[in-house]
């Protein structure tokens, strides 16, 4: 018996699924265990106590992505340059090796840099989604968006990665809402509950054009004047700063985009990217998994081991 458990480890959380030879999800687990909760030396303990079982069976192989791979992480997988595909992840994974503790079958997917107007971009784990979102699709020519803290906007021909730019709009929400003095005015316990005309009243403000770092200060004032109720008013700071990346990209002749993120954050953006008049379609934890088994098959055939 052949099989996958295919890992997404990030900063905060971490993520697995157990999948078969035909590419099929059997069973996922995930643990509040993210990159930045583990101490030096600390990844191969966290990896057993969450996955060992799974990898005690035999024929069972592992491959991971995200910050995992990066310098704070359990091995440092070097960025893959642009343009990056299938290919160029699957033949460039780095082995664990001596850092598992048991000689696992354990390799990590490198992640893409690109540079454009001078400046460098870095990506680790939205490289997967891409690759698994371009097969669900059955395509190999995509504009893919993916929302989050660091949100990802990708341009994809020929089923390789062009490039990419990053907006830091889900940092500043958190930052705006949390530690500034629009803390005072947002619940938050309203950041999971849309009030959708106060969310459209945020993108439209936005496309306005005066520019988030005055707009933001209208969460405050309309809090003062009360004209805006307070469970309102985090959908608000949400309109502006998700209105706010979407203005300052190209969004004439976009045709469909991909979104691949948490439901509630792509609902978000699929409904700001629909107010522009942008079609999209949106995809969550199965396009990692996807794009984690299609770069691991693709690795088993340039090494011939199936």
């Amino acid at each position: 018996m052949s099989r996958l458990l295919a890992i997404d480890w990030g900063s905060s959380s971490l993520r697995g699924a157990l999948i078969d030879d035909a590419g099929a999800v059997l069973e996922q687990r995930s643990a509040p265990k993210g990159m930045l909760t583990v101490d030096a030396g600390g990844f191969d303990g966290v990896f057993e106590a969450t996955f060992g079982d799974w990898m005690d069976v035999p024929g069972t192989r592992c491959l991971m992505a995200g910050m995992v791979g990066s310098r704070q992480g359990w091995v440092e997988a070097p960025y893959r340059p642009c343009p990056a595909g299938l290919d160029d992840y699957a033949g460039s994974l780095q082995r664990v090796g001596d850092r598992s503790s048991r000689g696992r079958d354990i390799a990590i997917v490198p992640g893409a840099t690109c540079e454009h107007d001078g400046m460098p971009d870095v990506m680790r784990g939205e490289e997967i989604k891409i690759v698994g979102v371009l097969d669900l699709l059955g395509t190999g020519d995509a504009r893919i968006v993916s929302p989050g803290t660091h949100s990802k906007w990708c341009r994809v021909e020929g089923g390789r990665l062009i490039a990419f730019s990053t907006a830091m709009s889900g940092e500043f929400y958190a930052l705006l809402s949390r530690h500034s003095i629009l803390a005072h005015s947002v619940s938050d316990d309203a950041d999971d509950a849309l009030d959708e005309a106060a969310f459209d009243s945020g993108v439209e403000r936005a496309f306005a054009g005066r520019g988030l770092l005055q707009n933001a200060f209208s969460v405050r004032t309309f809090a003062l004047f009360e004209r805006m109720p307070a469970a309102a008013r985090a959908s608000y700071l949400s309109g502006l700063v998700i209105g706010e990346e979407l203005r300052g990209r190209d969004l004439e002749g976009t045709g469909a985009v991909a979104l691949v993120g948490a439901d509630a954050l792509t609902a978000r953006f699929a409904r700001a990217l629909a107010s522009r008049g942008v079609v999209s379609r949106s995809f969550g934890d199965e396009a990692a998994w996807r794009g984690l088994w299609c770069i691991d098959r693709r690795r088993c055939e340039l090494e011939g081991t199936r």
